[in-house]
């Protein structure tokens, strides 16, 4: 393999999500985020339009302040970065970090 061809094959997947549970990204869905970030074997960055944090890092995550409303860049780089970006946005905006989202908390 010629040098710098494994560069080119890396797999670069992205897409914005918005943080829909009541509560936003406080320390528990942060550290689900992360832990399952953590999961993959690539490199998560994560964007809120003012910080770029990285995604498998607890500290980071929690600097993002992220609360309901607020849209997020998940970018992944590596070889698994497309099961990566779709596993993050389903627990973002799908399963909601398994906390209410506020019209569920109307219900309530």
């Amino acid at each position: 393999m010629p040098a710098g061809e494994g560069a080119l094959s890396k797999t670069v997947c992205e897409t914005m999500v918005q943080i829909r549970n009541a509560d936003g990204l406080h320390m528990r869905p942060a550290m689900q985020f992360v832990d399952a970030a953590n999961q993959f074997d690539c490199d998560i960055i994560v964007s809120n339009g003012e910080n770029r944090v990285d995604g498998k890092s607890i500290m980071q995550i929690s600097m993002l302040a992220a609360t309901c409303g607020t849209r997020l860049k998940i970018k992944a780089e590596g070889q698994d970065a497309e099961k990566a970006v779709n596993a993050l946005q389903e627990l973002v905006e799908q399963k909601h970090f398994d906390e209410p989202t506020p019209g569920d908390q109307k219900k309530l």
